[in-house]
């Protein structure tokens, strides 16, 4: 069987490539924001939205979850952020006359980038059986449709309750409250795709699944490692902390396979010498690795710090942290002692003398940080690769002090917070102790579906309803033919959504796109909470009149629901909870720890840090109450001849599933974006060239799926690997090719092979 993704924008009529840019931000990073505003919302709404953004009394951007610090700037954002609010608080709108003019088929034929350009939906829609368009339906038969089927089920297992990013922490709690009372634990979200192998990591090592370290920690650290990871697009803001680490005296390493224009050189654009001068170099080292080459990196870091201690015993490893601190040392220290070079060099693609230099640079730091992102998760080794990050700072105790721990960059505004309020299919049954000591109802005990099981769940029929909390379900997911066939299994598929994607059209037999507002627009006199990705929570209030009065906050969407699902329900308050978010912040505060006197805490400017254990007492709530050492074992992901290494990767025109343009000005590509990035030396082997046409195909024992239609660029990434745009690549990735433990997708290590195509279809190879 051969599986395909649609080809939706294969003929790239204006796609042009030019050289990689050896700097970001600048001058043209302020231009591309003001542009990019100015034609979503025009001139005054632009300087109205934008001097609020992750304002003290602003709104929290709905873009990336970097932190903002105590003290911010007056332009509190980056290019992608502006961007994003551009997109939410975009003039243009979405009536039924689209809907009309539109048929649902019509509309899966198009483009995400088409589909988010048509504006703001403005009132719930509801596409019947065997209909192919939508038609206008109110709130009150909305909500009935989907009790109506949520009561027909069979158990409440066959229903799946999906959340993504950027729902507030009241919205949060009162869905996983409605989820947990209709009866399941069936709460995927975006994070079973993206960090869920951090989450497993440090759960087993640190006790908590989070980071360690705060942004004052960034500013004082002596060594920063950036790996897999590409701030300059994915997580602006970074680089400015970064900037303040390196004036600080910090040295920046680098470990990507892909040379990232932010961590090269970076030009801020707050700063006069930003938009004027040369900017800032950041990576005072830029380790080009192979991809899935970063447990052996660590592993052999940790090894030369051993053979540094016993060169000179006492000088290099924190003896009385591990002693005091930790657990299992002995057993792993073996095992690195034993690491093969040869194996290291060939997983790594480094030379054993750069490994040895970098070994060097920690040798000559105190306190040492080390940050990831999706480069490290989404791998089949991803948690044994975090859990040899971790021991990597476990030797020297750089965990629980200043300026040093482990800092997994989340991507998504208040994934994190989510996941905090219970928003997971597997709950710790302290969580459920509370919720039923709080609410007096015996919440389920047994583990829901995640993102990977839902889709299979609905493949194969068992799961029946898929309601979605914002997000792009379809196109954020892996195996796209897969997943799509899932979805129009369905017999109701529910989007709460600001704007219309791909999985308003890839639906079930019925469907229903619920309106929400966005950040940036007036929740009456009320605000939200949202968590950073360092653990601070504040609070967020839009001040934009909503797109449409026909609009509804989230939390009124779930708690309309709720009434409709269970009447009058002597446990929960949903008709308070509606009105009254202090509500809700009560019940949170006694739920989970950490938010004592939430309302007043969070009505501080700035908000307030939530409890960090091993950042703030060196204390580890793990099994053996101290921080484990872990044995990972070196497996080198060996290819097959005359295949490649596929990551998935985001444009900077992008962020997440939503494509806000079609260049990717750091990469020096415009006005496409099917388009495969490989090292010269891999197409000469291969006799391609730049510019040929190329079908991605990916061979795996169910059969192989194809990718059609990629531009090749000769580009300097590391040999043997290469890298395209997600979700057009997405297809390549299958369902079941997950990590172990997390079971998140594997969408930075597809083995694909590139076969020779035209635009009428593929070559014989």
């Amino acid at each position: 069987m051969v599986r395909k993704a649609p080809r939706e924008d294969v003929n790239d009529d204006g796609l042009t490539v030019g050289p990689p840019k050896e700097w970001a931000a600048g001058m043209p990073g302020v231009t591309r924001s003001l542009l990019a505003s100015h034609a979503q919302m025009g001139a005054g709404r632009t300087l109205l939205t934008l001097a609020r953004v992750n304002q003290k009394d602003g709104f929290d951007c709905p873009g990336c979850a970097w932190p903002e610090g105590e003290h911010r700037s007056p332009a509190e954002f980056c290019e992608n952020g502006a961007k994003a609010v551009a997109e939410e608080a975009t003039t243009r709108r979405i009536t039924r006359d689209f809907f009309a003019a539109h048929t649902v088929g019509e509309l899966a034929e198009r483009t995400d980038y088409w589909l988010g350009q048509q504006g703001r939906l403005t009132e719930p829609m509801h596409r019947p059986a065997g209909s192919d368009h939508y038609v206008p339906v109110t709130w009150e038969k909305a909500f009935a449709i989907v009790a109506e089927h949520l009561r027909a089920l069979a158990g409440p297992d066959e229903a799946v309750f999906y959340t993504s990013g950027r729902t507030s922490n009241e919205a949060a709690f009162a869905y996983q409250l409605l989820v947990r009372r209709f009866g399941t634990n069936n709460l995927p979200d975006c994070s079973n795709m993206c960090h869920e192998s951090s989450g497993s990591a440090l759960n087993q090592t640190l006790g908590i699944g989070k980071g360690t370290v705060s942004l004052e920690d960034l500013h004082r650290a002596d060594l920063v490692f950036v790996v897999g990871q590409n701030p300059g697009t994915n997580h602006p803001r970074m680089l400015s902390a970064l900037e303040r680490a390196k004036r600080n005296g910090a040295r920046i390493i680098a470990v990507n396979p892909l040379p990232e224009a932010g961590l090269l050189r970076f030009k801020n654009p707050q700063r006069p010498s930003g938009l004027m001068g040369r900017g800032t170099t950041l990576a005072d080292r830029f380790l080009q690795i192979r991809l899935n080459g970063d447990l052996a990196l660590f592993a052999a870091l940790s090894r030369l710090l051993l053979e540094a201690e016993d060169a000179a015993p006492g000088s290099v490893v924190d003896r009385d942290f591990v002693e005091t601190h930790t657990h299992g040392f002995d057993d792993w220290a073996r095992s690195v002692r034993d690491l093969d070079w040869a194996d290291v060099e060939e997983a790594t693609g480094l030379e054993r003398s750069a490994i040895e230099e970098t070994a060097g640079d920690v040798l000559g730091a105190r306190s040492v940080i080390v940050c990831w992102a999706m480069g490290l998760t989404q791998h089949k080794n991803s948690v044994a690769t975090i859990r040899e990050v971790v021991n990597f700072l476990l030797l020297r105790g750089n965990v629980g002090r200043p300026g040093a721990g482990v800092c997994p960059v989340r991507g998504h505004s208040n994934v994190q917070g989510d996941r905090t309020m219970g928003i997971y299919e597997k709950p710790p049954e302290h969580f459920l102790d509370a919720l039923r000591e709080e609410f007096g109802f015996e919440p389920p005990r047994h583990h829901g579906l995640d993102t990977v099981e839902a889709i299979r769940a609905l493949r194969e029929g068992e799961a029946k309803v898929f309601f979605a909390m914002g997000g792009n379900f379809v196109a954020a997911t892996p195996d796209t033919a897969v997943t799509e066939a899932a979805m129009r299994r369905a017999r109701l598929t529910v989007q709460v959504s600001t704007k219309l994607n791909r999985s308003h059209a890839v639906c079930g037999e019925q469907a229903l796109i619920l309106p929400t507002l966005g950040r940036t627009e007036r929740d009456g006199d009320r605000s939200v909470t949202v968590e950073d990705s360092m653990g601070l929570v504040h609070a967020s209030r839009g001040r934009l009149r909503p797109a449409s009065a026909e609009l509804l906050p989230e939390v009124a969407i779930v708690c309309r629901l709720a009434r409709e699902l269970f009447g009058a329900d002597p446990h929960v308050p949903w008709e308070e909870f509606e009105t009254d978010y202090d509500a809700i912040r009560d019940r949170i505060a006694r739920v989970i720890p950490g938010f004592g006197d939430f309302n007043a805490r969070v009505r501080e400017p700035g908000g307030f840090a939530l409890p960090n254990a091993p950042r703030d007492e060196r204390r580890f709530p793990t099994a053996t109450g101290r921080a484990n050492f872990t044995v990972n074992a070196l497996e080198v992901l060996r290819v097959p001849a005359g295949r490649l290494l596929l990551q998935t990767v985001r444009s900077h025109d992008q962020y997440n599933t939503t494509i806000y343009g079609m260049d990717d000005r750091y990469r020096g590509v415009r006005g496409g974006r099917r388009v495969v990035f490989v090292h010269p030396d891999d197409l000469a082997e291969r006799d391609l060239a730049d510019g040929d046409m190329v079908d991605l195909i990916g061979e795996w024992p169910d059969g192989e799926r194809r990718a059609e239609g990629f531009r090749v660029i000769a580009y300097p990434t590391a040999r043997g690997c290469c890298a395209a745009y997600f979700p057009e690549t997405n297809v390549l990735v299958p369902l079941d090719s997950v990590a172990e433990t997390s079971n998140t997708p594997t969408s930075k290590s597809v083995v694909v092979r590139l076969s020779r195509c035209d635009l009428g279809g593929s070559q014989p190879e």
